[in-house]
């Protein structure tokens, strides 16, 4: 299944998110997660644990975070979420980032890699991300995907 596919199926597109603490974030990426069955409230924590400890590794150059944690952190089936911040912030220790997309996936294989793929896809298309980032409901966020 698709990352566009998966971000409808759980209900898991945020835009417009005025937010300036990163592990509100964190928990507002997981939220949607939580709330549809594809993650334990215990799979936010760890990624908020796993930055405190090694930093935001997740954190790329484009202005995107990519948070996520190991599935046995409390994966249920794989997910993604997508939040779309108004103004970028740094996550720990990071650059700033205003996109920010949280998977979680059941195993380190199998669809989740496809989803990854996507994104990576994604984070090369410049035209894509300013779509993106100037989107202003989650309609506009599907039809760009």
């Amino acid at each position: 299944m698709a990352i566009k596919e998966l971000l409808i199926e759980a209900q898991a597109i945020q835009v417009g998110v005025r937010e300036t603490d990163w592990k509100k974030v964190i928990r507002l990426a997981a939220q949607p997660l939580v709330d549809n069955g594809y993650i334990l409230p215990s799979y936010y924590q760890a990624v908020i644990n796993n930055t405190l400890e090694h930093g935001a590794y997740y954190v790329f150059e484009e202005g995107v975070a990519m948070p996520h944690a190991r599935p046995e952190c409390g994966v249920i089936k794989n997910g993604f979420s997508l939040v779309l911040l108004d103004e970028p912030i740094a996550f720990a220790d990071s650059e700033k980032a205003d996109i920010v997309i949280m998977f979680a996936a059941c195993d380190s294989n199998g669809h989740i890699e496809e989803g990854i793929r996507a994104i990576v896809n994604l984070l090369g298309d410049d035209d894509v991300m300013a779509k993106l980032r100037r989107a202003k409901g989650k309609e506009e966020v599907i039809a760009i995907l």
